[in-house]
């Protein structure tokens, strides 16, 4: 049975003049990336083309349909930070109080509040494997992470991505609301966006989902890959659904629905005050990033589980909202290339991700930047390479070599193809000059070692 099964196109609910262009551009990228099935759907606020390619399942060859859910990963996260911000609608928190107020595990961190949670600017490292979040409940996770010498720098003067501060998140809404985290986000989100509730690890799911799915290069096959993910760890990344669902989710978040008020949506979407999330996107509000693309700003998120790769972007002044899913790992290089090309597809100027990076300058050493850096229990090197070059180890395992700028960012490059793509940033304490942190991908690790 071929991995990759073209599906016939559904009827859009509002046809467009580019739509069959789309549809063949998305089966030839799915093809092309190794993708077995995706999902896209895109709203201009006049009419929707909502579009679906391949399978679900390439062990079953379960077609992929619009109402398929695929494993959202990391884009369960604005869902939670919605249902934090109704409490806060609703008067039962608010957002500048200590979280450590209502969750006891957060004491040893008591300036943190739930701004800071949900901005990514509390300081906390990013968790634990969801292997080892298994054996442990929040309580213990939490207490075990969250304290003053894991701490990664004063809450709200950085950024650094935390699946554990949606943990707290989560657990914040199991506190004011008296239900489940998954009971309280069905009810108070999914069912009023008409969504139909799918959760990674649900044996009950009513719904047709996808399986994720990993390639394999030499033979150019899929195999479909478990999804696995601790229970408590639900808040940060245990949601399933389709693209259609995210647009749903998206056209709330720029005042389409009244499922989100309008100081929710608003909230969200708002910069916070030192979130500088540096290869993940150009700035960050209340559970969502934010890219910019020339002189319009989209909101949105990213999210990957085992296997699959999902986006959603809003454009607040346009009114256009783009959602995709597909359930491998190479969707993410599929939808950076179906972005870029919803330029001349569709007249979309979408962002796949940041702005890219203005000039700056000739490459340097920065040998005061070698050295070795902590975040929780992950550990990253800076050092020498053979050449004499900086190179980044992660957990001993991965050496990247790295180009350094003076403004003190850096790409990585990938060994193979030599290609380079931003990495992230290194921090000088302004007090004593010392560079004391770095940041790879968005996440945030503290000096611990020099050389």
């Amino acid at each position: 049975m071929p991995y990759y099964v073209p599906s016939v196109p559904a009827a859009p609910r509002a046809a467009g003049p580019h739509r069959q262009d789309l549809q063949n551009r998305l089966d030839a990228l799915a093809e092309t990336y190794g993708v077995p099935g995706a999902q896209l759907v895109l709203t201009t606020g006049t009419g929707t083309v909502s579009l679906h390619t391949g399978i679900a399942d390439a062990a079953t060859g379960t077609p992929f349909t619009p109402d398929t859910a695929v494993a959202l990963g990391s884009l369960t996260k604005p869902y939670t930070a919605a249902l934090v911000l109704l409490l806060v609608d609703d008067g039962d928190l608010d957002l500048d109080e200590p979280v450590a107020d209502h969750l006891p595990a957060l004491r040893g961190l008591p300036e943190v509040t739930i701004r800071h949670l949900l901005s990514h600017t509390g300081g906390l490292p990013t968790g634990p494997d969801s292997d080892t979040a298994a054996a442990t409940n929040g309580t213990r996770y939490l207490t075990s992470l969250c304290t003053s010498d894991q701490a990664l720098f004063p809450p709200g003067t950085d950024f650094s991505y935390s699946n554990a501060g949606y943990v707290a998140a989560g657990l914040l809404v199991e506190e004011i609301t008296g239900m489940p985290w998954h009971e309280a986000v069905r009810a108070l989100l999914l069912e009023p966006l008409g969504t139909s509730a799918a959760f990674i690890g649900d044996s009950t799911v009513s719904r047709p989902w996808a399986a994720g799915h990993a390639l394999n290069t030499a033979t150019g096959r899929v195999r479909p890959v478990q999804q696995n993910l601790a229970s408590l760890e639900a808040p940060a990344g245990a949601l399933m659904a389709s693209a259609a669902d995210l647009a749903a989710f998206g056209s709330a978040l720029i005042g389409r629905s009244h499922v989100l008020p309008p100081a929710v949506a608003k909230g969200m979407l708002r910069a916070e005050h030192g979130a500088r999330p540096g290869a993940l996107a150009d700035g960050w509000g209340l559970g969502v990033a934010q890219y910019r693309q020339g002189d319009d700003l989209w909101c949105g998120h990213d999210g990957n589980a085992q296997g699959t790769s999902c986006h959603l972007r809003v454009d607040p002044a346009s009114g256009v909202v783009v959602a995709f899913t597909g359930n491998a790992g190479g969707a993410t290089a599929l939808w950076r290339e179906l972005a870029a090309e919803l330029r001349d597809l569709a007249d979309v100027h979408v962002p796949a991700g940041p702005a890219p990076a203005g000039d700056r300058g000739r490459p340097v050493l920065l040998p005061e930047c070698w050295g070795a850096y902590r975040n929780g229990g992950a550990d990253y090197r800076v050092s020498a390479g053979p050449d004499g070059s900086p190179v980044l180890s992660i957990d001993g395992d991965l050496s990247l070599p790295l180009v350094c700028y003076a403004d003190l960012s850096y790409d990585l490059v990938d060994p193979a193809t030599g290609r380079r793509e931003p990495g992230g940033r290194f921090h000088r304490d302004p007090a004593t000059g010392r560079i004391d942190r770095v940041q790879v991908s968005g996440r945030t690790a503290r000096r611990t070692a020099d050389g």
